[in-house]
């Protein structure tokens, strides 16, 4: 029983810790989001709200520059001021707007906030046990071979998420009548947007897929699904 301590600790300390992450994330937030004013992009969002059967989805702006969408673990949608900039300058279409929100609903719909702490808390047990293991075979670096393994489990599982409410998102979409076409638009475009075309890690490091594999399963769903020409109006 004593052998489990550390596991049971490292499991706790995980739940401690998204839980205050998720207080100071939700504080942050607070402190510096406004509801979407936007009337051009609330036409849009509005036709998310019928398939959904809600009079309309909440979304508020996060006031920081860099181009984002988020899901907060209280399941607030959030577009950042930066993103909406690049919508007003004609750089992204209301409809492109749209899939994003409709990406970050599939996280919150899909339970991904309630995964991802009992994934933190998981991982942090296995950090243990490799450190304890390794730290024999490998002394001085096993430490760090463990983390290394753990963040690649961490950043696989968070790939795993981003598939899920890309799918998710597309039936929404399609639902609403605005397709699947601005959702692979968009992230064509997304890394000149952000700033990060040319520059993402290898796959297997990334916290999201690589841009031509998520285009590829919208694609691959779209086959599934009977979709021989997706609805767009892009």
């Amino acid at each position: 029983m004593l052998k489990l301590v550390p596991i049971l600790l490292a499991v706790l300390y995980g739940l401690v810790l998204y839980h205050f992450s998720a207080w100071r994330t939700r504080r942050e937030l607070d402190a510096r989001s406004r509801p979407l004013d936007d009337p051009a992009l609330l036409r849009v969002v509005d036709r998310l709200a019928e398939p959904l059967g809600v009079a309309q989805v909440p979304v508020r702006v996060y006031e920081i520059e860099p181009v984002n969408g988020l899901a907060a673990p209280d399941g607030r949608i959030f577009l950042t001021r930066g993103f909406v900039k690049k919508f007003n300058a004609g750089e992204v279409t209301g409809e492109e707007m749209a899939s994003v929100i409709a990406h970050e609903l599939g996280h919150v719909a899909l339970g991904h906030a309630r995964r991802r702490m009992i994934d933190f808390s998981g991982q942090n047990a296995i950090r243990v046990v490799l450190v304890a293991v390794l730290g024999r075979i490998l002394p001085g670096v096993g430490f760090y071979v463990a983390n290394f393994l753990t963040g690649l489990l961490a950043a696989r599982l968070s790939r795993q998420d981003e598939f899920e409410a890309d799918e998710w998102a597309s039936a929404l979409l399609i639902k609403a009548g605005i397709g699947t076409g601005p959702q692979k638009s968009l992230f064509a475009k997304l890394g000149r947007l952000t700033g990060t075309e040319g520059r993402r890690p290898p796959v297997w490091l990334a916290s999201h897929p690589d841009t031509d594999a998520r285009i590829g399963a919208i694609e691959a769903n779209e086959r599934r699904w009977g979709l021989a020409a997706p609805i767009s109006r892009a």
